[in-house]
């Protein structure tokens, strides 16, 4: 569910004044995202080379069996 224009100006002075008052706070939650990211990321490439190795072990199954 996309902000409200005033939620967004909100959660922005929010921000402004995390990065003010506790900078290194700010960094490490920034972080925090960044990593969540990646990590879904890998999780998702990991779940489609599973899928395209199980695809070959049976296409090479099918081909064994009609030989």
């Amino acid at each position: 569910m996309a902000l409200s224009m005033e939620e967004q100006r909100i959660l922005t002075q929010i921000e402004v004044r995390l990065s003010e008052d506790d900078p290194r706070l700010a960094h490490r939650l920034s972080r925090l995202g960044t990593a969540r990211r990646g990590h879904r990321v890998r999780v998702i490439a990991a779940a489609v080379v599973a899928c395209v190795v199980v695809l070959a072990a049976i296409a090479t199954a099918v081909i064994a069996a009609v030989s």
